[in-house]
């Protein structure tokens, strides 16, 4: 009985601090982030393209 209440304050412990610096991915989890966003969305997702390439290309002005 103790030994559950032991794993259960120690998984308390280890939730209540951030993760590890060395550890973090903030690019990673942003490109993994986009692509399910995508996979569920993906008209918004297209519109989205569509208009940061319409933006960026007429401010390029190719033509």
């Amino acid at each position: 009985m103790s030994t559950s209440a032991t794993q259960t304050s120690q998984l308390e412990d280890t939730t209540a601090y951030p993760p590890d610096p060395e550890h973090l991915q903030p690019g990673a989890d942003l490109v993994d982030y986009v692509k399910e966003y995508a996979r569920q969305k993906p008209e918004v997702a297209a519109l989205w393209c569509f208009g940061i390439g319409f933006i960026v290309g007429w401010k390029l002005k190719p033509w």
